[in-house]
């Protein structure tokens, strides 16, 4: 009996009508499905009173996934995608994002093209993009402190308010070099289109093998974004008195402080997209952000001499 997987947001009804008529159409035709909610994908934020909130990166995957899943259909938004990736990522089963949400920039698919979706899972009519994930780890001395899987990026900056901080960043074994700015980005190929791209930093197509470093509001007009390969681990020290705060995917967190180091190398482990038709990175980028949209003033004939 072939067996599938469905991850949800709880947090929306639409997605938990969808996900049990997903479920009993596939149970009809023979399947084995599992459901669960995209909530054990969210790994939450230490408090200033207990800054230890370890999961381990294994220890995310909910009952009854495992490596013999051929699919799990994701219902919500990006956040749910980002959620479901971690969940899913150490077993390797591919997943179809389905647009619940607003941006769905990760997502393959909408609502009202469900059942042409399913049908074509079913059938096996379908390819696999896989993305790389970085594995960010919080080390105090010699001890990991906390640790997640991350398919778009880690930022680590000052709260409550934004103000500067001072960051010593070693790449590889280049020598380490002072970033004095609001925060620090590190990003993936993915996430060059979320937070990074915000703060300046260079799209990147999913394909290529690289990470990158973008200083927020960088205090030097020499600071600018960094593209290394992904072959590089990264390792930052923060220079700060205070504690500051790192953001995983924008969901998942913990502090750090002074006396700590965050060390971020690309993940053994990766997502496994379902695209139902040839990936086309830029269709994407057209379609979600407005990339390379004709120009009201592009000539419609060139006239040879």
């Amino acid at each position: 009996m072939p067996k599938a997987g469905i991850i949800y947001n709880d947090v929306k009804p639409i997605a938990g009508r969808i996900a049990v008529e997903i479920k009993e159409q596939l149970a009809n035709a023979g399947w084995e499905v599992v459901v669960t909610t995209g909530v054990g994908g969210i790994l939450g934020y230490s408090s200033p009173d207990s800054p230890v909130c370890h999961t381990p990166i294994e220890g995310l995957t909910p009952p009854g996934f495992d490596q013999g899943m051929e699919f799990a259909v994701v219902l919500g938004g990006d956040g749910t995608v980002l959620a479901a990736s971690r969940q899913v990522a150490p077993c390797g089963i591919p997943i179809l994002g389905i647009n619940t949400g607003h941006m769905g920039f990760l997502t393959e698919a909408y609502l009202n093209q469900l059942p042409q979706a399913i049908a074509q899972l079913m059938a096996g009519n379908y390819e696999i993009e896989e993305r790389a994930m970085m594995a960010v780890r919080v080390f105090r001395h010699r001890d990991v402190l906390w640790e997640a899987l991350c398919l778009n990026e880690m930022v680590l900056h000052r709260e409550p308010l934004t103000s500067m901080c001072h960051f010593e960043i070693g790449v590889g074994r280049h020598a380490p070099v002072d970033i004095a700015a609001d925060g620090v980005i590190i990003s993936t190929p993915t996430g060059s289109t979320a937070y990074s791209l915000s703060a300046g930093g260079p799209v990147i197509a999913p394909g290529v093998s690289v990470l990158q470093l973008v200083p927020i509001c960088p205090h030097s007009l020499a600071s600018r974004a960094l593209v290394f390969p992904d072959s590089e681990p990264v390792t930052v020290f923060p220079v700060n008195a205070p504690r500051l705060v790192m953001v995983v995917d924008g969901n998942a967190g913990c502090y750090v402080f002074p006396e700590d180091r965050v060390y971020v190398e690309r993940s053994q482990y990766s997502v496994k997209f379902i695209r139902l038709q040839s990936p086309e990175f830029f269709r994407i980028l057209r379609e979600k952000l407005g990339w390379g949209l004709p120009h009201i003033a592009k000539p419609t004939s060139v006239e040879l001499p």
